[in-house]
C-alpha cells in the first residue's frame, strides 16, 4: 500500500520550469526517498545516488567529473536528465560538490537534492549556493494532502474534497509519517517511533553536530513532548536538563533543524498588553504527545505550519504561524499571517465546547482578520461550512483542515 504525495507534482513543476536545483528537506522517514524516486520515474531519464550507500558515496567523492561521466552528460539529449542526490548533507563538502556540478551542467541536467536536516544549517566552508537552488520543505501527511494530493494556485482548496473518516482517525492516532499511518497498528507504531527516536538522538545528532551531551538533549526532547503547546520557559528547561539557558536555546534550534519540533512565536502587533517573547513548541510527530488536549492542538499546529511553509515555498506569498496571548490571560491558539498582516485565527477545541471562544471573537474584531474559526476536533461532520463568511464561527476541524495543503 502506498500513498500519493503532494510533493511529487511540486518538484516536477519546479524541474520543468526552473534551471535552479531543488532542495527537498524534511524529517527522517517522512517519505523523501520514495518521493524523489517517483519524481525520477515520472521525469524519464534519471540517476540516483545516496550518500548512505557505499558504492554511491565512492562515486560522489570522485567529484563533478565522476558524476558527469556516470550520467553520460557528454551525450546530447533532447531533454536534460535528472540527477538525484539523497541525504547529501551528510558529506561535509556537499556545498562545494553541488556548486561545481551545477556550474558545469546547469544547461545539460536538472538536479534534485534531499536531506533529513535542513540543507542550509551546515556551513562547512565552500562558496555560497545563492541563486543556484530553491528550497522546499516536506512534511508528514495531513488531512488536506490526503483529500487532494496536488498543488493548487488558490490558497484554500475547495471544501468538497473528500477525506475518509478512517484516514482522519488514523492521522490522529498514528501521526502523519507514511509508514505508521498506512500500517495502522499500535504495536508497530510504538516500535517505529522508538526506533526513529533512537536514530535521531543517538545517530543523527552524534554524526552531524558537535553536541556531546546527547542524553541531556534527549531529555530535552522528552520535556518538549510532555509540554507541547505550553509557553516555553528557557530557565525551567535549563534547570531540568542541567544546562545553561544559552545551551538549551542552541539545542532547541538544533532539534528544530532536524525536524523533531517547531516553534510558534507570539503575535503582538496591535494587540494591547500582548506577550512578546516566549514561544510554544510542537512536535512534527504529534501522535506521541501524551495529553489528549495537547495532542489535538499539536495536530492542528502541524497542519497549519505545513500550510504556511508550502504556500511560502511555492511563492504564493510570505506566510507565518503565530499565537496570541495577552497579560490578562486571553489567548487564541493560532494566527496565520499573510505578507506580514493577520489573515486567519484558529482556536482548537477537543470534546464538546460550551460555546464560541470570546477571545477568538475579540481578537478577530481587533485585528480585522478574514476568518476566525473554532475547530471542533471531535465533531468531524459539524454542519458549518468553513471559510464561507467573515464572522467567527465553529466548524469541524476535518472540514477546515482538508481545505489546507
Amino acid at each position: 500500500m502506498n500513498v500519493r504525495r503532494l510533493y511529487e507534482e511540486i518538484l516536477l513543476r519546479h524541474l520543468r520550469q526552473n534551471r535552479q536545483m531543488a532542495f527537498l528537506a524534511g524529517p527522517r522517514q517522512v517519505g523523501k526517498t520514495t518521493t524523489v524516486k517517483a519524481v525520477g520515474e515520472a521525469w524519464g531519464e534519471s540517476h540516483y545516488w545516496s550518500w548512505d550507500l557505499p558504492q554511491d558515496r565512492e562515486r560522489l567523492l570522485g567529484g563533478p567529473e565522476r558524476i558527469m561521466e556516470a550520467a553520460r552528460l557528454h551525450v546530447p539529449r533532447d531533454r536534460p536528465p535528472l540527477l538525484i542526490f539523497d541525504e547529501l548533507h551528510k558529506f561535509a563538502k556537499w556545498k562545494d560538490l553541488l556548486k561545481g556540478l551545477f556550474d558545469a551542467v546547469e544547461d545539460r541536467a536538472r538536479i534534485l537534492v534531499t536531506g533529513s536536516a535542513r540543507l542550509d544549517i551546515f556551513r562547512y566552508g565552500g562558496d555560497s549556493l545563492m541563486g543556484r537552488y530553491f528550497p522546499y520543505r516536506m512534511h508528514p501527511l495531513s488531512a488536506g494532502e490526503l483529500a487532494a494530493p496536488e498543488p493548487r494556485e488558490e490558497l484554500l482548496r475547495p471544501a468538497g474534497a473528500v477525506l475518509h473518516d478512517d484516514d482522519w482517525l488514523a492521522l490522529r492516532e498514528h501521526g502523519g509519517f507514511p509508514e505508521p499511518f498506512l500500517r495502522r497498528d499500535r504495536r508497530f507504531t510504538t516500535l517505529w517511533r522508538r526506533t526513529r527516536r533512537s536514530q535521531l538522538f543517538r545517530e543523527d545528532l552524534r554524526d552531524l553536530t558537535r553536541i556531546r551531551d546527547l542524553g541531556q538533549v534527549e531529555h530535552l526532547g522528552e520535556l518538549l513532548r510532555r509540554r507541547a503547546g505550553q509557553l516555553c520557559s528557557y530557565a525551567s528547561l535549563a534547570r531540568e536538563v542541567q544546562a545553561s539557558i544559552d545551551t538549551v536555546k542552541s539545542w532547541l534550534r538544533t532539534l528544530d533543524s532536524f525536524y523533531y519540533c517547531f516553534a510558534v512565536r507570539p503575535w503582538f502587533r496591535n494587540v494591547p498588553r500582548a506577550l512578546r517573547k516566549e514561544p510554544k513548541y510542537y512536535l512534527w510527530d504529534w501522535a506521541q504527545v501524551p495529553d489528549e488536549g495537547q495532542r489535538a492542538e499539536n495536530f492542528v499546529a502541524a497542519a497549519l505550519m505545513k500550510s504556511v511553509q508550502v504556500w511560502t515555498d511555492l511563492g504564493l506569498g510570505d506566510f507565518g504561524l503565530h499565537f496570541i496571548r495577552d497579560k490578562d490571560g486571553k489567548e487564541v491558539d493560532f494566527l496565520v499571517s499573510r505578507d506580514g498582516e493577520p489573515w486567519m485565527l484558529f482556536e482548537v477545541k477537543a470534546g464538546s465546547p460550551a460555546g464560541l471562544s470570546k477571545p477568538l471573537a475579540a481578537f478577530h474584531r481587533t485585528l480585522g482578520t478574514e476568518h476566525a474559526l473554532q475547530l471542533l476536533i471531535d465533531h468531524p461532520h459539524a454542519a458549518v461550512e468553513p471559510f464561507r463568511g467573515r464572522e467567527p464561527a465553529a466548524a469541524a476541524a476535518a472540514a477546515v483542515m482538508r481545505c489546507l495543503p
